[in-house]
């Protein structure tokens, strides 16, 4: 498979329009659904507003947003949906397409055929006006002139895309056009026939620049989504080379089941993500004697990555990659468990209130524990703690106090969001008791207590509630919410900063100071798509002069 698994996406609307989530699709079902939609949608003067077309479930008036202090926030208040100084476009994009809105934007480049543009509605207007001109014998002479200016501007057009293409004599060319078409004008002429022939130019217009948005959000959809070639390309020669030279081969280290030491788990397919987490960690660790790493991946990666941290030393840590498809937990569901399943993205959007001020946040993602997780005490059964640590992190501080922390009974530290509560959620939750205050929370950095896990028996309730909401959208998301309720200890928010992965608006000084940098979202620092401004804290933490880097052109 060279696909990363397409993430969920839940659509929170705070406003009369509810709580609608995105649906599940693949690829090619994206790509038919732009093109069918953008044939359907036509523009109309009779057309209703799409902000009046919405409707749904109104969100309970007790529930308080908070937005995050460190997110790039823009406030607003009014009536329908965005004003106050608020691009609606932008806003109304933003919430059906997510963050390739706020990439595309950030990204724009200088137009290189705005005078071919303008050569193009000179010449929708001159053929707008030229059948009812040419019907009056009076005006022979400003018919031949305007068939004679449009043949000329459609031979140009035909040979240029861009302004650099065009005659050097262009600009007469469209002197003479503009005053055929402001004579043109002055003629007394059936206006029912020219607007009849702009109205249709201009819905075909629409109709084009529609299609080509939504084309390019699905190829944007495409490009954070799939593994790039150099990557495959790594992970094929590193699966080679462990076949081919058993040399690197070692034995298992007492230390992969010591419970007195630092145990890290990751959950990764990706060779280089995982590398840079463990890179970064031991960097800034104060004693690396005592760190355990656990690499959890698949059989299909599972020799390239065992190759990879077997070539590589890292201080006096050590580095234990599992396959695992190899392992047989004493589960009940081992059909489902049987294959790697990542921590899960859930994007969250914010839309105004129609008759209340509100929030409008740029895309948000949390990110939050698969199926794979809920292996962890049977994985580790000699293990008392673990610290687990998402693919898309860079670490920026020594985590030793994690080891320290008394989380007076819960289950897991994790960084919460307040943003969403569960209250909500009310709709997907169900009949379930829950706190509607109760904020959720994300994978990323997570200090799990595997003794209290085990106690409470947490997989077992994972389960039965995957059961029970199966049928509705973002079941995992759901479950694990559900799963540990009043079980989270909250983790100090300098612990970990999120959103570069999709957030422009991150002061670059909280980004230094973070003690945990998270690059939850689409734009993952791997890809040619991510930040660049963020991207520098990843990239630091990898060796380009790695022989098979350079082999497969990996240059993040």
């Amino acid at each position: 498979m060279l696909f990363y698994p397409f993430s969920f996406h839940l659509r929170f609307t705070c406003s009369s329009a509810g709580f609608k989530p995105l649906q599940h699709t693949s690829p090619s079902d994206i790509l038919e659904g732009f093109v069918n939609e953008a044939k359907n949608e036509t523009s109309s003067t009779n057309a209703t507003p799409r902000s009046q077309q919405k409707k749904g479930i109104p969100v309970p008036p007790q529930v308080v947003l908070q937005p995050l202090t460190n997110k790039n926030i823009s406030r607003v208040s009014g009536k329908a949906g965005m004003k106050a100084g608020v691009d609606e476009s932008e806003g109304l994009c933003e919430l059906k397409y997510g963050s390739y809105c706020i990439w595309r934007e950030e990204n724009r480049e200088e137009m290189k055929d705005s005078t071919v543009k303008k050569l193009k509605d000179q010449l929708f207007v001159a053929r707008a006006y030229f059948p009812s001109i040419a019907k009056i014998p009076a005006q022979n002479k400003l018919s031949r002139e305007l068939k004679q200016n449009i043949q000329e501007l459609e031979h140009v057009l035909s040979e240029s895309t861009t302004d650099d293409d065009l005659p050097p004599e262009i600009q007469k060319k469209s002197q003479r056009m503009e005053a055929a078409i402001a004579r043109a004008k002055s003629v007394s002429v059936d206006c029912n026939n020219v607007d009849k022939k702009l109205r249709q130019i201009f819905d075909l217009t629409g109709d084009e620049a529609n299609f080509h948005m939504k084309q390019s959000a699905f190829l944007y959809q495409l490009a954070v989504q799939t593994m790039p070639k150099s990557l495959h390309c790594l992970s094929m020669r590193l699966t080679v080379e462990y076949f081919r030279d058993h040399s690197f081969d070692k034995k298992l280290s007492e230390k992969y089941s010591d419970p007195t030491l630092q145990h890290y788990v990751i959950f990764s397919n990706n060779v280089i993500a995982s590398s840079v987490v463990i890179n970064s960690t031991i960097v800034h660790a104060r004693d690396s004697m005592n760190q355990v790493f656990h690499v959890l991946t698949d059989g299909q990666n599972y020799y390239a990555m065992k190759l990879w941290f077997l070539r590589k030393t890292f201080k006096d840590a050590v580095v234990q990659v599992l396959n695992i498809e190899h392992l047989n937990p004493d589960y009940y569901d081992k059909v489902t468990l049987s294959h790697l399943t990542l921590p899960v993205e859930f994007r969250v959007s914010l839309h105004s209130s129609d008759n209340a001020p509100a929030i409008h946040n740029r895309t948000q993602y949390i990110s939050i524990f698969s199926h794979s997780h809920y292996l962890l005490p049977e994985i580790f059964k000699n293990l008392e703690k673990v610290v687990v640590l998402d693919d898309d992190v860079v670490v920026q501080r020594d985590l030793s106090a994690l080891w320290s922390l008394n989380m007076g009974g819960k289950v897991t530290g994790a960084v919460q969001i307040c943003m969403v509560r569960l209250g909500q959620l009310r709709s997907y939750l169900g009949e379930s008791s829950f706190h509607k205050n109760s904020c959720s929370w994300m994978s990323g950095l997570n200090v799990i207590d595997l003794v209290r896990w085990r106690e409470l028996d947490i997989s077992e309730t994972y389960w039965k509630l995957v059961k029970e909401v199966s049928m509705k959208e973002g079941s995992a998301l759901l479950a694990s919410l559900l799963t540990f309720q009043d079980l989270i200890y909250a983790l100090d928010g300098v612990w970990v900063l999120s959103g570069l992965g999709h957030d422009y608006g991150l002061n670059i000084e909280g980004v230094k100071k973070a003690a945990v940098l998270h690059y939850n979202g689409k734009m993952k620092p791997w890809l040619e798509l991510g930040i660049p401004k963020y991207r520098v804290y990843w990239k630091k933490f990898l060796n380009h002069e790695d022989q098979f880097l350079s082999e497969c052109n990996v240059n993040p």
